[in-house]
């Protein structure tokens, strides 16, 4: 009896701390998609010119230069505007209200989401970001075959006002806390994070302080700042990342499937653009699992080598067009070639950069590191949409062999200066990579 007595006592704390550590966890997942609301949002912004592309041009006697200065974004005010327009000046100014809400989105949310998360999820939920990004574009993609483009527009508010809605409900990031001085606030934060588990919170918090205090004697960085030597690592990271991210061409990709499956001549492009919203889903729900279990840098390799190899098949499909070879199996080729991209894409190189770019900054960087790596994503991001028609009026084929180089280049650039960071602490990867 004396032994059984003791083997209960025994299991009972264990019990009590799986139960705190699964309470905590629900907190975590709350606030973590409260705060991927916002990535939701890019995401059906980024989806929404695909399908109605063709139908703006056409309604408000848009020429292509001024369909393309169409920029993606969030913004309740841009979605409205864009409901009201009557023609280019209203559109765009909606557009870039949008452009200007998801600028801020796109680094806040994974950088948000990083600091709040456990060391053993934190992949897998700072890959939601990019999952809820993807589920935007792709229920846009395919809401938008059905739609009028002007109530598109207006589905885009929803997740905007349910974001409003639940940032009520969740706590600041407690690492910012600590570091603006709040001291009552993080110890609370961290408490709502981790529940009734003291060791958990008091663990974290000592190695936030500690973390802290060796950044002390360091102001807030300015852009210049950046680029001393002992930055210099995490901020080749950071732009080589976000460069081979965007000049790969996802987003002329994103913006025209309607034009590309056009161009190759599928009669009717519904059916292609539904196959290519659906299969990213799925896909960057796997990497979100597999980012804490594989690691960011094989997810990144295996990414990369798939969108050398879909923008390659593309190239060949579109050369086979213009030299009149096998006209018949163009269309599917051109099809597999994009699905093998935007699948690959959507593996690593679509939510890993963000993963990474949460954990490799100090925090007295952060702020002007996230600046100028979203400054490089958005130039990117527009240099790319902005010139994708004119290089497909140039050559079909030549525009995706250009892209096909940029993504073999980062097959280098993530095996040779990425590290992998799985299953380690943020200070412990900031420690490492900037010693």
């Amino acid at each position: 009896m004396g032994l059984e007595n003791g083997e209960s006592s025994m299991k009972e704390p264990l019990l009590l701390h799986h139960a705190k550590k699964k309470r905590s966890l629900k907190v975590v997942f709350l606030t973590t998609f409260v705060a991927v609301l916002g990535s939701y949002v890019f995401g059906s912004c980024m989806g929404y010119s695909a399908p109605v592309q063709s139908a703006i041009t056409k309604d408000l006697h848009l020429s292509i230069a001024e369909a393309m200065r169409i920029s993606s974004g969030f913004s309740i005010t841009g979605w409205i505007a864009i409901y009201f327009s009557k023609g280019a000046l209203l559109l765009d100014i909606g557009r870039f209200l949008c452009g200007y809400g998801i600028g801020i989105f796109a680094y806040v949310v994974p950088i948000y989401v990083g600091e709040i998360a456990p060391k053993d999820v934190r992949g897998g939920l700072a890959a939601l970001n990019q999952l809820m990004i993807v589920i935007g574009a792709s229920t846009t993609f395919v809401v938008g075959t059905a739609l009028e483009w002007r109530l598109l527009a207006l589905t885009g508010i929803i997740p905007c006002l349910i974001q409003l809605l639940g940032l009520n409900f969740i706590c600041e990031s407690p690492r910012w806390l600590a570091k603006v001085g709040y001291e009552k606030e993080f110890y609370n934060a961290l408490k709502r994070l981790h529940g009734d588990d003291e060791d958990a919170v008091t663990h974290e918090a000592n190695e936030i302080q500690d973390y802290l205090q060796t950044l002390e004697h360091q102001s807030n960085a300015t852009m210049l700042d950046l680029f001393q030597t002992k930055y210099m690592h995490s901020i080749i990271i950071g732009v080589g990342l976000m460069m081979f991210q965007q000049f790969g061409g996802i987003n002329g990709v994103a913006f025209y499937a309607n034009q590309i499956f056009t161009s190759a001549g599928f009669s009717s492009s519904k059916i292609a653009i539904i196959a290519f919203a659906s299969i990213q889903i799925p896909i960057t729900a796997v990497s979100a699992f597999l980012v804490d279990n594989c690691g960011r840098k094989p997810l990144l390799l295996a990414s990369s080598t798939g969108t050398f190899l879909g923008c390659f098949i593309a190239a060949i499909s579109f050369l086979m067009k213009e030299h009149n070879l096998l006209q018949q199996w163009v269309p599917l080729l051109v099809l597999s070639g994009l699905l093998i991209f935007v699948g690959s894409f959507a593996i690593g190189m679509g939510a890993v950069p963000w993963v990474l770019l949460s954990e490799i900054f100090p925090i007295n960087v952060k702020g002007a590191a996230g600046s100028l790596v979203n400054l490089e994503h958005w130039f990117g991001a527009w240099a790319v949409s902005y010139t994708f028609n004119f290089l497909m009026d140039w050559s079909p084929s030549g525009t995706f062999l250009v892209y096909s180089g940029v993504c073999a280049a980062s097959i280098i650039f993530v095996n040779k200066v990425v590290p992998e960071t799985k299953g380690r602490t943020l200070e412990e990867i900031q420690a490492s990579i900037n010693s």
